[in-house]
């Protein structure tokens, strides 16, 4: 993972099939075989919640390839259009709907939004692990009714979360 971030923090690029496929290689490259291969024929994705119900299907197989070059070029024609945010929430959330490798879509996913709000001059989110559920919450909100709006609410929980460790850094130190 960590190699994963410098990478996004020194490469140019926004956003490129390419690109992704590269950060997942890059994640994954010392456990799992497929590492930088998007799913192949016959490998679908269906996520199962609590009493077998499904939570969320990935896109099929056979349309990844072409709703990613879809997700690039909405990118391209929208990165001066919207805020950071907004951008790097609708990338994610339509990756994660896109669910283009059989594992390790989340990850991928994160790395993503961070590489384009750090392209545009923000730093970096992390989603804590202790609000995973929201998370979960936010992606089915989007999925089912293309609301970004709990997305944003999350990305901000975490932004003023960080901006109080960092003041309490601060005020340790001095």
């Amino acid at each position: 993972m960590d190699e994963a971030i410098r990478y996004i923090r020194i490469n140019k690029e926004h956003i490129s099939v390419d690109l992704i496929k590269k950060i997942h290689k890059i994640v994954f490259k010392n456990s799992k075989s497929f590492a930088g291969q998007l799913r192949k024929k016959g490998e679908e994705v269906v996520v199962m919640g609590s009493g077998g119900v499904i939570v969320h299907e990935g896109a099929p197989q056979a349309r990844i390839n072409h709703l990613l070059k879809e997700l690039v070029k909405w990118y391209e024609e929208n990165k001066n259009k919207y805020p950071a945010l907004i951008l790097g929430a609708v990338i994610h959330n339509q990756f994660e709907n896109i669910h283009p490798f059989r594992d390790g879509n989340g990850r991928v996913g994160r790395i993503l939004l961070n590489n384009i709000i750090i392209k545009h001059g923000l730093p970096p989110v992390n989603i804590d692990f202790k609000n995973r559920v929201q998370y979960y919450e936010s992606l089915q909100e989007y999925e089912k009714n293309h609301n970004l709006k709990p997305t944003i609410e999350l990305y901000m929980k975490e932004y003023d979360s960080l901006k109080k460790q960092l003041g309490d850094y601060k005020n340790k130190k001095m």
